[in-house]
């Protein structure tokens, strides 16, 4: 690595600890320089060499840092990623990316005047099941698609008590929070849709957010679901889809969130690699021959993301993760209220 890029992380909470901090702590290119911990030095078990500031004024002081990573509470993230990019600094952003479009402008536009990097941490185009659907369909080995469902459930039965994602935000529920994922992987596998029809609810006696959603996006010739309940205990599959020729379906989750959990880091021998019985059922015609048992899970990897900001920044090469595409994520999230609210169908603009 000819250039080591300086990094401060702007929390250190179960983000940085789990998806920001073991990937940076396996990538050469990368020194986390600062971290901020307003109370505690937590982070010092990842990062002993790093130093701890009680503010995120100081932590924007430290001139040696070159990245900035925001991934604090979502209402703080505007205010943060402005004051970061007017410092001079590059900014990965947790998603979502804003709380609303103009917000979303307004930073793209100063990051081009700044000529920094802008990206979203939409770490989930990485998660193995995913890239599996996406080479499914790729291949088009279930003919035209007619329906895609996703699901990204959990089962939590109570309130959780202090925390700002149980606060009374229509932004602030699970929308925002899981629905940022699943609505850019489909804009990633299929485009802008033409309609979204979406139900939200509070299942959860006396819930102040939202705690279900069902979105219905509408392509040309067939339509993409997306749901999300935090009362599931007992989960179907988490994709399936339906085509001409055949039929898939995956059930579980992506390994690597319990793996980084429990203090495993991403360069592990075999890392997101899942056992067979994990591995996701088809049942199909392609190529004039009938194929029905399952497809092995292709292994994920969020690693990916920061090999792909290092290489923005030093070698000036395209982002994988634009700010412009999670503003259109931002914006279908929108649409998505608005139909809730309106309770109709949204034409997409």
């Amino acid at each position: 690595m000819e250039k080591i890029i300086q990094v401060a992380l702007a929390s250190f909470g179960m983000s940085g600890k789990v998806f920001h901090g073991p990937s940076l702590k396996v990538n050469q290119g990368f020194r986390v320089h600062s971290i901020l911990e307003r109370t505690k030095n937590q982070s010092l078990e990842l990062f002993p060499e790093a130093k701890i500031v009680r503010s995120f004024a100081e932590l924007l002081q430290q001139s040696e840092v070159d990245l900035v990573i925001i991934n604090t509470p979502d209402q703080f993230h505007f205010d943060m990623c402005k004051q970061a990019l007017n410092a001079g600094k590059h900014v990965v952003v947790e998603k979502p990316f804003t709380h609303t479009i103009e917000q979303a402008d307004c930073l793209i536009d100063l990051a081009h005047q700044k000529n920094r990097i802008l990206s979203v941490y939409q770490n989930r185009r990485w998660d193995g099941d995913f890239l599996t659907v996406k080479k499914i369909l790729g291949n088009g080995m279930l003919g035209r698609l007619v329906e895609f469902e996703s699901h990204f459930d959990r089962y939590r039965n109570f309130i959780q008590a202090n925390t700002w994602k149980e606060t009374s935000d229509e932004r602030n529920g699970v929308l925002f929070n899981l629905g940022s994922h699943m609505v850019d992987q489909i804009l990633q596998l299929f485009g802008t849709p033409r309609t979204v029809t979406a139900h939200l609810d509070k299942l959860r006696k006396g819930s102040l957010v939202d705690d279900y959603y069902d979105l219905r996006f509408q392509y040309e010739d067939f339509a993409a679901i997306l749901k999300s309940s935090y009362l599931v205990r007992e989960p179907g599959p988490r994709y399936s889809l339906h085509g001409t020729h055949g039929s898939f379906h995956k059930w579980g989750i992506d390994p690597q969130e319990e793996l980084l959990k429990k203090g495993h880091l991403p360069n592990e021998d075999n890392w997101g690699q899942e056992p067979s019985e994990a591995w996701g059922t088809i049942n199909t015609e392609w190529h004039g021959l009938h194929h029905q048992g399952k497809i092995e899970t292709i292994p994920g990897d969020y690693k990916i993301f920061y090999e792909n900001i290092y290489e923005a920044i030093a070698l000036g090469k395209e982002l994988a993760v634009k700010a412009e595409q999670s503003r259109e994520v931002i914006q279908l999230l929108d649409y998505c209220l608005q139909s809730n609210e309106e309770k109709r169908t949204i034409p997409i603009r």
